[in-house]
């Protein structure tokens, strides 16, 4: 029972990081009809950014947040005015490559920066645990869900009670109709894709400690976000954050259940299964 529970706290831990990357890419396509294919690079961005301050300026990777979420955004922002905006009504396999191309630069130009080899953001409590009713609670993860949960919380609020957020949501409902009644949804999309990047560079940071750091490290990121928003409903930010949590913890009992290198076919298994049962997924509604 103790081996169950511990997995689960773990597996909840990690869903909340999880469940960060899958809302910026949930708001992405909820707003565009734009699969962010590159999604992944930008939380490798942010992962490097923490490193780079924490390495150079001696930053905690939390404290980084107030530099890496701001650049993020801004880098976002200049991707979906200068590239992704120009694609909005190509064809969907063209947004596709367009989106897998942007990775593949980010991903190189990472690599040339500071090559292929593993960084490793050691801090002083990177291994440190709390003692929880018998449970052992990992430290940075403890931090990283907390600062996760706080952000997913703001971002509700900032979609529910601000009028940006209320356009954001216009338009992610109907985009023709939110032109109509006044809403500049170029602005909103920018606005979308500047905040999906600020939340994936978010979860990127949080995860420095954690994670090791190498420029190839987004792909598995971007095919988690993929999983995670289809299983929520595309385009539903409440759905991201199930689905994360839902993938963290399939994750985590699979590697103590079954196997720890089967546990990513555990979770696409389970993908499968909820894609043949709901194809629109566990909260998203089907399109006629």
């Amino acid at each position: 029972m103790i081996l169950f529970l511990q997995s689960l706290l773990s597996g909840v831990l990690m869903g909340g990081v999880y469940a960060l990357v899958g809302i910026g890419l949930t708001l992405v396509f909820g707003v565009m009809r734009i699969v962010n294919f590159a999604h992944g690079e930008l939380v490798m961005l942010g992962m490097y950014l923490a490193w780079f301050l924490f390495t150079r300026l001696g930053w905690d990777p939390y404290l980084s947040l107030v530099v890496v979420a701001p650049a993020l955004f801004l880098w976002g922002a200049l991707l979906q005015a200068a590239v992704v905006g120009r694609a909005l009504h190509a064809l969907p396999e063209n947004q596709m490559l367009l989106t897998i191309g942007l990775g593949l630069a980010m991903s190189n130009a990472a690599m040339l920066a500071f090559t292929a080899d593993y960084r490793i953001l050691t801090t002083s409590y990177s291994s440190s645990g709390l003692q929880v009713l018998g449970l052992s609670v990992s430290e940075p993860m403890l931090a990283a869900f907390l600062v996760a949960v706080g952000v997913t919380a703001g971002l509700y609020l900032f979609l529910l009670r601000t009028d940006t957020g209320r356009a954001i949501r216009a338009t992610a409902q109907d985009r023709e109709a939110a032109q109509l009644m006044g809403i500049d949804v170029r602005r909103m999309s920018l606005v979308a894709f500047g905040l999906g990047a600020a939340l994936a560079g978010t979860a990127g940071a949080l995860v420095s400690p954690t994670y090791y750091i190498y420029p190839q490290v987004g792909g598995a990121f971007t095919l988690k976000a993929f999983v995670i928003v289809v299983l929520g409903g595309m385009g539903s930010v409440v759905g991201a954050t199930l689905g994360g949590l839902l993938v963290g913890v399939t994750e985590s009992l699979a590697a103590v259940y079954v196997a720890s290198d089967l546990k990513e076919l555990v979770v696409y298994s389970l993908f499968l299964l909820v894609l043949v049962a709901r194809p629109s997924g566990l909260l998203g509604k089907a399109r006629a």
